[in-house]
């Protein structure tokens, strides 16, 4: 039910409205009252009514400056003048404040009824409207985000020419023009089963998708690929204040240090980013070796690397050959980045590597970690041996390239594994989160967060998960049920549009015509129209 605050000096007057106006069936709760607008103002800051009632001539603060003031702090508040006064000056300052309505006095009950009523069915059509935009905006987020994830993706895979790029772009209304160019990857803490870390996730998002110089896609479950463009000076200004908000908003608000951003060269051409992928792919594998540098590019790449000879085992860095390395790897590495992984695990090690009595050690470390690890999955570590088919290098002298073969081999085979049970485990989730949503996609009240709960994940898990598997975003897929369902009742029934809205879960039937138009081509009542012609 909405609020309503009455301002009232005459004792009298402000009693009889309060006792006798039957607030609960106009739909209100009396919220407050009091006798001047001095003593409201700080009520009404504590209550935040829905309606404010005051009279217009009262001491110390008038209900004109009071209105004055409410309307500066709280605009959403309807505002209702009372007042002895048939005074044209009045009337005209109150209507200058916005002020919804003027009564003179004697107020009648009846009079006030029907300006509340009034009242009630402009706030509601505000807020569904106000609603309606809301999830417009968030609709049209996702379905951008997952359109441009394309878009990014055959850019830096090298697959469209540049008079492609351009076309494309000029449909998805991408000013892609820029004198230079980046790439920025970054991950941050996420639980796949609650929205604790929603808010920190929304507030990063929030503050890239502000600025034009950022196209931002959801690269993958965990992790976020953005295109930097601009002049020469301005991308790397952008690249600096990408790389201090993720580090200021997840070191203030963050529960775990489990963020990361690498950051490419900037080049001068769109044709040149394939290579910039390739340069961030390789800082992103950094982040296995030492977990403890959030921030990868060239500069933190040089020092994580130790290229130097080693001649002497001693100088060898024993914390990169510990099994949580590897071990961390394939837990959550995808396939694709075990190239870049092995080479700079490799380089990590220096000249360590020429020693064969290291090289040897190296394999077997990899072969028991491997082993444990599928062994935990619930695999039988025989059967996963017999698909390794470089076993035998251990037992040969060994090469840089055999080295790498081997390590190459066993990451890829377990991440396969962890990759297939992981599979099996998001379409459990789809099947069930799918199944939800063929029951429920005319609630109005559906939501990703609904889903989420009700499969027990997080609406960000869910959400990825969604545009990886199903290759559609949560939104779309919501949608083409319930446009299906609406053209199955234009074209059967004699259901008005604004009924079909409602039966198919939409509240605003100017935002249910909207997305029909948008969806369909056309809208309902050309549909229905096209389909008895």
């Amino acid at each position: 039910m909405l609020k309503v605050f009455l301002v009232e000096d005459e004792l009298t007057i402000r009693e009889t409205l309060r006792d006798t106006v039957p607030w609960n069936s106009c739909g209100y709760i009396f919220a407050g009252e009091a006798s001047d607008g001095e003593v409201a103002l700080p009520l009404i800051a504590k209550t935040k009514p829905d309606v404010l009632i005051t009279d217009i001539k009262m001491p110390f603060m008038d209900g004109l400056s009071l209105a004055s003031m409410v309307r500066a702090e709280f605009p959403d508040i309807k505002i209702v003048i009372i007042s002895g006064y048939d005074d044209f000056e009045y009337a005209q300052k109150a209507i200058e404040l916005g002020v919804s309505e003027y009564l003179l006095k004697p107020v009648t009950k009846s009079n006030l009824v029907k300006v509340l009523d009034g009242l009630r069915i402009k706030i509601e059509e505000e807020k569904a409207k106000d609603e309606g935009s809301a999830k417009y905006t968030v609709d049209s987020q996702e379905y951008e985000l997952f359109a441009h994830h394309k878009f990014i993706e055959r850019i830096i895979e090298g697959k469209s020419s540049i008079q492609k790029i351009y076309e494309d772009a000029a449909k998805l209304e991408i000013d892609i023009r820029a004198s230079s160019y980046s790439l920025a990857m970054f991950t941050i803490p996420s639980n796949e089963t609650t929205d604790e870390d929603e808010e920190l996730r929304e507030k990063i998002l929030s503050y890239i998708l502000k600025y034009p110089e950022y196209i931002l896609i959801r690269w993958n479950i965990t992790s976020y690929l953005v295109l930097i463009k601009g002049e020469p000076e301005k991308v790397n200004q952008s690249i600096k204040s990408l790389v201090a908000e993720l580090r200021d908003t997840c070191t203030n608000e963050a529960s775990s240090d489990d963020w990361y951003i690498a950051v490419g060269t900037p080049v001068e051409r769109l044709s040149a980013l394939p290579d910039c992928y390739k340069e961030i792919s390789t800082y992103w594998a950094l982040r296995y070796i030492n977990s403890d540098c959030h921030v990868l590019n060239q500069s933190t790449a040089g020092e994580l690397l130790n290229t130097g000879a080693v001649t002497d085992l001693s100088q060898v860095d024993l914390s990169r050959l510990r099994p949580e390395i590897l071990l961390t790897f394939m837990r959550s590495a995808s396939l694709e980045e075990v190239p870049s992984f092995v080479n700079e695990f490799l380089l990590s090690l220096g000249g360590a590597t020429s020693s064969q009595s290291f090289c040897h050690y190296l394999m077997l470390n990899c072969r028991f970690t491997a082993v444990d690890y599928v062994t935990s999955l619930g695999v039988d570590h025989k059967a996963f041996l017999k698909e390794i088919s470089c076993l035998d290098l251990t037992e040969s002298t060994v090469t840089t390239q055999s080295l790498k073969r081997y390590l190459t081999e066993f990451l890829l085979q377990t991440v396969k594994i962890r990759t297939n049970k992981s599979v099996n485990q998001y379409m459990d989730i789809l099947g069930r989160a799918t199944a939800y949503i063929d029951n429920h996609y005319t609630d109005e009240d559906l939501s990703l967060n609904v889903v989420a709960g009700a499969v027990e994940v997080s609406s960000n898990y869910l959400s990825a998960m969604f545009s990886q598997e199903m290759k559609v975003t949560f939104v779309e897929y919501v949608t083409n049920k319930r446009m299906n369902r609406a053209k199955q009742l234009l074209r059967t029934t004699e259901l008005k549009s604004g009924e079909i809205a409602a039966e198919v879960g939409y509240k605003d039937p100017h935002y249910f015509s909207s997305l029909f138009k948008k969806t369909q081509g056309m809208t309902p009542r050309d549909y229905r129209i096209q389909g008895k012609s």
